[in-house]
């Protein structure tokens, strides 16, 4: 795909990937972001849930290596995050357009399935970082919505 491509097509785009993470170093991590964001990051406003491994990853990639605007969405408030996705928010206050807290009375499953559909309700493309060979309970739900709305996804197995 074009940079004249993705100015084009994706204005919005939903990050959504594993919590497990440990497994690649932070270069890896960084050389993928900068192979499947950074093409985006010129004309995309990114929307990310707000939770660890790869949210708080990428979130940290946009960061420091991007102008792109950013929206993080958590399930209830940031304040029940846990702890390494709540420091990556701060250490990167400055950057971040807006936080959404969608005030579940409940953080279960269902709230973190409600705020990706959420997400991908309100972007125009999903990039997802599923762990290769195990099953998810959030990444490939959100990826299967995305389908369904009839909007493109970008998959990146980690």
């Amino acid at each position: 795909m074009t940079t004249y491509d993705t100015e084009r097509i994706m204005r919005t785009i939903t990050i959504t990937g594993t919590r497990r993470t440990g497994h690649k170093t932070l270069a890896e991590y960084a050389d993928l972001f900068e192979q499947y964001l950074g093409p985006f990051a010129p004309a995309a406003h990114f929307y990310i849930g707000g939770a660890t491994g790869i949210d708080s990853l990428a979130l940290l990639w946009l960061a420091d290596q991007t102008s792109a605007p950013i929206t993080i969405v958590a399930p209830g408030t940031m304040g029940q995050q846990p702890d390494e996705a709540r420091g990556a928010v701060a250490r990167s206050r400055g950057r971040i357009s807006e936080i959404v807290e969608l005030a579940a009375a409940e953080l279960r499953a269902p709230a973190y399935h409600a705020r990706n559909r959420w997400m991908v309700d309100h972007t125009s493309m999903t990039i997802g970082f599923p762990r290769a060979a195990e099953p998810s309970t959030g990444t490939w739900p959100t990826i299967d919505y995305t389908a369904e709305q009839g909007k493109p996804r970008l998959i990146v197995p980690v």
